[in-house]
This record gives structure tokens, sequence and C-alpha cells, in this order.
């Protein structure tokens, strides 16, 4: 069966110019962007029964936007005023210059890794050892933390948001050829809007190691995977896949 419409399992692209649109082109499929998730934040009531206080510590630790927005939100419901003194951390250059969205860049001390994980951090964080660490995640949050442990860096995680199913409503169509995920918390969603699904001929992409053996662990056929020396991205994957079925269809 050739594949004419494909979902894809994350918001849709900021921009008209993302690999998704010119694959949609070429191949003549339609392609739309529908998240199995979502994040949330927890209230400031929830945030409180973890018995963290925020003005405590006095540097923070960023791996991500979505951290970002949930911290400053929830110092405003609770009224937290941080200190100009606050250090911050963040894993790559672009988390720390969105920053200025809440705050005055020029006069705060920031600081950068390169990798985009904890690791690229650490000669900072060593530096910096004296200070009080909040390190913002989210509950399903997966980095590992034993290099801040190995190091002796004393820190304090926080959950502030949560991913949760974006669940389909009851006149939502679900007719698609194949679907492209990024996270097991897709599969796992995928299996709580539908507990009798029944794969068939639909075809399933993912992205990443973790979200593979999640979609093994379902049950599920795995048609797709990046990345790989051919396909670093999902969109070169799903390039290469279209191709091939083009040819066999």
């Amino acid at each position: 069966m050739k594949v004419k419409k494909v979902l894809v399992s994350q918001p849709k692209p900021a921009s008209d110019k993302s690999p998704y649109y010119d694959i949609a082109e070429k191949y003549g499929v339609e392609i739309v962007f529908r998240p199995f998730i979502k994040v949330e934040g927890l209230t400031a009531k929830e945030f409180r029964q973890s018995k963290i206080a925020i003005t405590d510590f006095s540097a923070i630790i960023f791996t991500a936007r979505t951290a970002i927005d949930h911290f400053f939100r929830l110092c405003e419901e609770m009224r937290v005023t941080i200190p100009d003194t606050m250090k911050y951390f963040c894993t790559t250059e672009s988390i720390a210059l969105y920053l200025q969205k809440y705050i005055v860049y020029r006069k705060r001390k920031i600081f950068h890794g390169e990798t985009g994980k904890l690791d690229g951090l650490m000669s900072l964080l060593i530096k910096h050892k004296k200070e009080r660490f909040l390190y913002i995640v989210s509950d399903v949050h997966k980095e590992d933390t034993s290099i801040l442990d190995s190091n002796g860096i004393n820190y304090t995680k926080a959950v502030m948001y949560r991913t949760v199913s974006n669940d389909f409503g009851p006149d939502e169509k679900f007719d698609y050829d194949m679907l492209l995920f990024f996270s097991p918390s897709g599969i796992n969603s995928l299996l709580k809007n539908f507990p009798g699904f029944e794969q068939n001929d639909i075809r399933i992409g993912c992205f990443g190691g973790t979200t593979a053996q999640a979609v093994r662990d379902a049950g599920l056929r795995l048609d797709l995977e990046a990345p790989s020396v051919k396909a670093p991205s999902m969109t070169a994957a799903l390039d290469n896949f279209l191709k091939e079925d083009a040819k066999n269809g």
C-alpha cells in the first residue's frame, strides 16, 4: 500500500522552509503535524508540595527553553523575587539567549555549554562548585545526572512541568498510512488513545533508540528508524522511505 498521508507527532514547524514541506511536495503526500503528547506546567500549589524554596539556591541549570518558561511562570505565580545575583547555567547558547525573554541578559551572570548535554557544562559547574544549583526538569527527564554526583555538585532537581497525552477527540479522524514518533511517551499516548490499536498496513517510524524500543515493547512493527548513517535526521529517513515506496508502488 502506497503512503499517502503521514502523521508527524510534533508541533507544526514555525517556518515554511521545513524539509517536511519539500518532502510532501516531492512525493505528493499529505503531512499532518499532530503531537501525541503536550507539555503541561505544574501549578504553584503542586510545586509547593515539593518543599523546594527557589530562594535557597544561588544558581539554576536549564537544559530546555520549556524549563525556562515554567521556571519564570512559577516564580511569578508564587511571587518569588529572583535576586540579581542568581547565576544561570544553560546546556546551549540558544537556551541561554532565550533568557532574554525574562531578564536583562547583559546584567546577569549567564553561562552556557556547547554540546547540549550536562557533560558540556561540567567545567563551568566545577568552577562554580560553591553554588547551590537548582536543576529544572520535567517529570520524564532522561538526562543522566551521575556526572553531577561524581563531581560533587550540590544540586536539587525541581520538577516544574510534565508530559501528558494529547488526546484525540471523538470526531477526530485517524486515517493515516504512516505515523512518526519521537519519544516513548508518544507510543504510550497512541495506545492510550486507541487501546485496541491494530497496525495492519500502517507504517511506523521513530527517532532514537529508546523510542524504537518502546515501539517493539508495544508489540508493533517498526518500518523506519532514524538516525542512521544514511539518514541522520527523521526527514532524511522519511525521504528515503518514500523514495523506495514510490518505486515499489
